[in-house]
């Protein structure tokens, strides 16, 4: 850069140069490491706040600008540099002549003396006071909500599943309570939506006032929130919730120059052996707001287990406990279900598909306790065995490749991610023959959450599949927010395929989309000659059903699966 700068002033092109930088905004520095002599190219007004750069013009009234907090990242960039030539490339906050501190982004390149030195500094910096302004934003979305500043719904879920820890390991109770707003549509049809946000934001005031300290805040839906109450008994959980109904009742809500009287709804549940995850413990509250409303609004109620569900838990954690034996006992294998390529020989990966066996050597299909380990919280505890498996399995098997599902409760688990990541991270031998399967409706209850978790295992070099794909029906739109690599149909699109017109569309639909999006494409239960011939016409990658391997307890060998010659003409 010194060349340029040089031969633009011996050429008379300096002011041209001048106006370049100025354009780019950017702001060129020529720092000498052995005078310390800074020399600056650009408008320095928007960083310094000043035209004048001539206080500045040396190294160490440059980092007397420097925010103390980031003194040591620049410093470390530097050094860094210096010693084995790295990019140099930082961001740090520097003090203006109005005393305000703005991002910039500073990169650059020593050059070096003839003993291989650093003698100087050469480089640019840029305002990026936008961008991470918009950083901080899209941060702050990710753990509170916009309108009123508390937590959202999935931070709030991870301080219920503290809490609910915190209760079981310390044996002291606990409780959660959902407050709905009642009728609050009518005051957005009638008043328009921002006297409604107002009414949400002082409800959430008022219910900062008259909780602990202690007490965590969400709000977890349009005219929702939640509250978590540490240490807390059934009896202190009434009193809490009958102050909110009074906090709320006492006073009118200022809206558009009227004042509209408001009510809340609360349901509460309390901490017990039938509350096993938070999604388990908000669902149960949701169930008593619902009872509330039905009872006139207004009001609280707890949330109560009757005789019959009672039961049913007693039988649930009978089989949870043989699950847990299993798994010790090594009894929880997989079954290898073939996905074929359409139009040639290959299974090219297997879904291992988990199976348990009973203690008579019995085996018993997933569905029979899949859901009841869901329901007791102990999901997490399977699919960590899982993958665990899975990657053994793979490593034993260097020709498998394999895909495993995860549950929803997993694909905002942290722990399980960095599982993952301690298993394949710079094994790209075994990562890329990894595939981890996300099923739609799970995909889609927090979409931007699961948007980051499925990029973070891409990172890790694994593929990753949106499962049961049609499921939830409003996903078309999200396709593109979730980057997947392969789509699985739903198996409900696919079987008597050739008799269903509305499904044939919906499928010529989505390979459409998939397509444009660059993913690959796994039809579901094909069972039939019929429905493979029409899927592999209208260019379906890959197919998995009973029609070309049913599950298997064998590990598979290196192998080919071959497509029924009729098919693969038909293709043609």
């Amino acid at each position: 850069m010194r060349n340029i700068i040089e031969r633009a002033v011996d050429s008379g092109q300096f002011d041209w140069l001048q106006r370049a930088v100025e354009a780019a905004g950017d702001l060129l520095y020529d720092w000498d490491l052995a005078t310390d002599k800074i020399t600056w190219i650009g408008s320095a007004t928007e960083i310094f706040g000043s035209d004048d750069a001539s206080g500045i013009a040396t190294g160490e009234s440059f980092v007397n600008r420097i925010n103390p907090e980031d003194v040591a990242t620049r410093l470390k960039a530097l050094s860094d540099h210096f010693a084995d030539a790295k990019q140099y490339d930082c961001e740090y906050r520097i003090r203006s002549d109005h005393g305000t501190f703005c991002w910039i982004h500073d990169r650059g390149r020593a050059q070096r003396t003839a003993n291989a030195s650093p003698g100087r500094m050469i480089g640019s910096l840029r305002l990026v006071n936008a961008r991470k302004q918009h950083e901080a934003r899209l941060e702050r979305l990710a753990s509170f909500d916009e309108l009123t500043g508390h937590l959202n719904q999935v931070r709030l879920r991870e301080a219920l599943e503290h809490a609910l820890t915190y209760s079981r390991r310390s044996e002291v109770p606990g409780g959660y309570l959902v407050i709905g707003v009642d009728k609050l549509s009518l005051v957005n049809n009638s008043m328009g939506h921002e006297a409604g946000d107002a009414i949400l934001i002082e409800i959430g005031q008022r219910l900062d006032r008259c909780l602990r300290s202690s007490d965590v805040v969400g709000r977890i839906g349009m005219d929702r929130f939640g509250i978590v109450l540490g240490q807390c008994s059934q009896g202190q959980m009434a009193r809490a919730a009958e102050r909110i109904l009074q906090a709320v009742r006492e006073t009118s809500f200022a809206t558009n120059d009227t004042n509209s009287d408001i009510s809340v709804s609360i349901g509460g549940v309390a901490f017990s052996e039938f509350c096993n995850t938070a999604y388990d413990v908000m669902a149960k509250g949701e169930t008593a707001l619902k009872q509330a409303k039905r009872d006139g609004r207004d009001r609280f109620v707890m949330y109560r287990v009757s005789e019959q569900q009672g039961e049913m838990h007693r039988q649930n954690v009978a089989v949870g406990n043989k699950v847990k034996e299993a798994l010790r006992d090594h009894r929880l294998q997989f079954a290898f279900q073939p996905v074929v390529r359409a139009g040639n020989k290959e299974a090219v990966f297997h879904e291992c598909l988990l199976r348990m066996r009973d203690e008579n050597g019995e085996i018993i299909p997933a569905g029979v306790f899949i859901p009841i380990i869901e329901e007791l919280g102990l999901v997490r505890l399977i699919d960590r065995y899982v993958l665990d498996l899975a990657v053994q399995a793979l490593i034993d098997n260097p020709t498998l490749n394999l895909a495993i599902n995860i549950s929803g409760l997993t694909s905002s688990d942290q722990s399980w991610l960095r599982t993952l990541s301690a298993l394949v991270k710079n094994k790209p031998e075994i990562a890329h023959r990894l595939i981890i399967e996300l099923t739609e409706t799970s995909a889609l209850t927090d979409i931007e959450e699961s948007a980051r978790f499925l990029s973070a295992i891409r990172e890790l070099g694994c593929r990753v599949a949106v499962d049961d794909f049609g499921a939830g029906f409003t996903s078309f739109r999200h396709l593109k927010t979730l980057t997947l690599d392969i789509v699985k149909i739903d198996g409900s699109f696919v079987k008597n395929l050739t008799e269903n017109v509305d499904n044939q569309l919906f499928i010529r639909n989505l390979l459409g989309l998939a397509e444009a999006y660059g993913m690959e494409t796994v039809a579901e239960c094909v069972e039939t000659q019929e429905d493979a011939r029409f899927l592999i016409g209208e260019g379906v990658k890959y197919l998995q059903g009973y029609y070309f391997g049913r599950p298997s307890m064998e590990t598979p060998a290196p192998l080919t699966i071959a497509v029924p010659a009729s098919i693969v003409q038909s293709a043609g």
